[in-house]
């Protein structure tokens, strides 16, 4: 499966990598796109999801990789729940050999 990276930018200027097995988060984000906070979470769930089932249906087994990427932006989202218009930018989308997309 096609890994990729996606880097984001918190509320707090905080910058995290976050891992994809599966090109799928393409699909969600754009480089350069801002979103609001709740609708970073969901559309990583949406994408994060559809990644682990796709390694489900390849591999026989759901991949922790994803499950374990969503669980880590869902606790640091919740550290920005009381921030009015709180915004996650994606600032990049890279390839696991580290090419943009």
């Amino acid at each position: 499966m096609p890994e990729m990276y996606f880097d984001v930018r918190w509320p707090d200027g905080l910058t995290q990598r976050c891992y994809s097995p599966s090109t799928i988060v393409e699909d969600y984000f754009v480089p350069g796109g801002e979103y609001e906070l709740a609708e970073f979470v969901e559309r990583s769930r949406t994408a994060l999801g559809i990644a682990g089932e796709r390694v489900r249906e390849k591999f026989g087994f759901h991949c922790t990789g994803a499950s374990g990427q969503l669980a880590q932006i869902e606790r640091t989202a919740a550290a920005y729940g009381d921030v009015t218009d709180a915004k996650v930018t994606v600032e990049s989308l890279t390839g696991a050999d580290g090419s943009p997309r």
